[in-house]
């Protein structure tokens, strides 16, 4: 007899938010006139994200296993649920960002037409825009949603292929630039395809040494087990698998190329919401499956973290064009955050988790506020982002220059903001777990890092604007509604978490005391 899974709706409400508006722009697409579309598949998708962060909060305390034991719906589940909900309606904003000059749009208005051709060329100038994204935003964000509580590796191997497939398509999508947009999105594809595969591999031979998928009982197994080399191999895999869905050297090699190449919001998107998600699944493997048995997973993530943090840091240093700057910064801040990684469990009152939460929150709002000024200054071939196109903005447009400077110091780690807060947080779960030579390394690699947050800001403040001899420097274009909000959201928020991040810090500690 087949018994019935225990489902609780009231827990799964984030969920079904999110899941159910992307079904919903899966209908609009098929029967909506285009003409109006857009602003339907905007609403239809922000009411999912939006409804998922508010069920996130009304849940706030609950800690429940439900649809059968698959789903583990905790603090830690909630606290990154809601981040990846709130993150995610911040990037469906500047994915909505378009006014009547069709060059402000950042998606293509046809898919299916070759890049190049005369038609391509003629629908640049077309205010219209493939609306698809935005089903399979949601999509991807449901599958994200999912990726941190599951409660077993398949659901989390679901999860994993729920959140990369729209990824994929969306990265072409550009509406310039569109071999580039193209390319970008293959290297992703199948990068990520050996990334499952590692995945896959590892969850059967973790299979194969437990018998079970089931976090618990993986656990329970690698106590009864000890060194079992069958064990050892998934573990690793699995977290290989991982590494790659979050940009950590040495898995990092498809991340400049598709943040490059990507549409400018699906970029801020994948830095912000992606980076969450993969680290969220990191987390509750190592801490829920693995918690008992550090010393199969320490080492690896002790060499990955300063691996990443040496290759980000000294890589940015070399780079010319500010998206691929901040893929590398990216790779560096995924070093920073394996530093509290190993700082779960401190104390015995799991700080480096509750440290970790805090910097994905931290990250993600910073990294998507800088993406968003990147959205602002163009040129005649879409957005400038080579870093002489940004000389001088400070005296062509003050404020702009101002905001990005209060994001790249958040990045740098500087007092007073954000990036601070959550640093100093990590470092000290490691330090506090025995990991002062990580924190050291870490320390330095912040301070390499810095040079070329500030070498942005160095220009834009103390260079001779971009173009002024010929007059055909770049413009800097005044962000609408979407793109406001979002700045005005991410700015705030990163300086309020650096200077009072108490009640913050507060709710993650919380969080972190119920899981599993």
């Amino acid at each position: 007899m087949i018994e019935v899974p225990d489902l609780s709706f009231a827990a799964l409400a984030p969920l079904l938010f999110v899941l159910g508006a992307a079904c919903v722009g899966v209908l609009v697409e098929a029967f909506w006139p285009r003409d109006t579309r857009h602003p339907v598949q905007v609403a239809v998708a922000l009411v999912g994200t939006v409804g998922a962060f508010v069920s996130t909060l009304l849940l706030a305390g609950t800690r429940e296993v439900t649809a059968g034991g698959a789903l583990a719906i905790d603090g830690a589940g909630l606290f990154l649920q809601a981040t990846v909900a709130g993150l995610g309606a911040l990037s469906l904003l500047l994915f909505a960002e378009r006014s009547l000059d069709p060059a402000r749009s950042a998606f293509v208005v046809s898919a299916a037409v070759p890049a190049g051709s005369p038609r391509d060329r003629e629908l640049l100038t077309v205010p219209r825009v493939q609306t698809e994204v935005y089903p399979l935003a949601s999509f991807a964000i449901g599958g994200m949603m999912l990726f941190v509580t599951a409660n077993d590796l398949l659901i989390m191997f679901v999860a994993l292929e729920v959140l990369s497939l729209p990824l994929y398509l969306i990265s072409g999508l550009a509406r310039r630039r569109r071999l580039l947009s193209q390319e970008a999105a293959v290297k992703y594809f199948l990068l990520g395809a050996f990334a499952s595969a590692f995945f896959l591999y590892g969850l059967a031979l973790v299979y194969g040494a437990t018998g079970s998928v089931r976090l618990a009982d993986i656990r329970a197994a690698s106590v009864a087990e000890g060194t079992d080399l069958l064990l050892v191999l998934g573990l690793a895999l699995l977290v290989v698998g991982l590494l790659f869905k979050a940009s950590v050297a040495p898995f990092h090699t498809w991340t400049p190329d598709v943040y490059q190449g990507a549409p400018t919001p699906v970029t801020a998107f994948m830095a912000a919401c992606t980076k969450v998600a993969a680290f969220g699944a990191i987390l509750r493997l190592l801490y829920v499956a693995f918690g008992t048995a550090e010393w199969t997973w320490r080492p690896l993530v002790y060499g990955v973290a300063i691996v990443s943090m040496v290759v980000g840091a000294v890589l940015g240093l070399t780079q010319t064009d500010l998206k691929r700057m901040l893929a590398y910064s990216s790779i560096a801040h995924a070093g920073f955050l394996l530093t509290g990684v190993i700082g779960l469990g401190a104390g015995g009152e799991g700080s480096g988790l509750a440290a970790t939460m805090f910097y994905l929150l931290t990250y993600g709002l910073t990294t998507l506020g800088a993406f968003a000024v990147l959205t602002l200054v163009r040129d005649g071939d879409g957005e400038a982002t080579h870093l002489s196109q940004w000389a001088g903005l400070g005296a062509r447009s003050p404020l702009v220059a101002a905001v990005m400077t209060l994001f790249l110091l958040a990045l740098a780690g500087i007092p007073l903001t954000a990036g601070f807060t959550g640093k100093f947080a990590v470092f000290r779960a490691a330090i506090e777990n025995g990991a002062w030579p990580l924190a050291v390394v870490a320390l330095l690699a912040s301070a390499v890092a810095a040079f070329f947050y500030l070498r942005v800001i160095v220009l834009m403040y103390f260079s001779p604007p971009a173009g002024a001899e010929t007059g055909q420097g770049p413009t800097v274009g005044v962000p609408g509604l979407p793109t406001t909000i979002v700045l005005a959201i991410t700015a705030t928020a990163t300086l309020a978490l650096g200077i009072v991040p108490g009640s913050v810090l507060d709710l993650a500690e919380q969080a972190a005391r119920f899981v599993g």
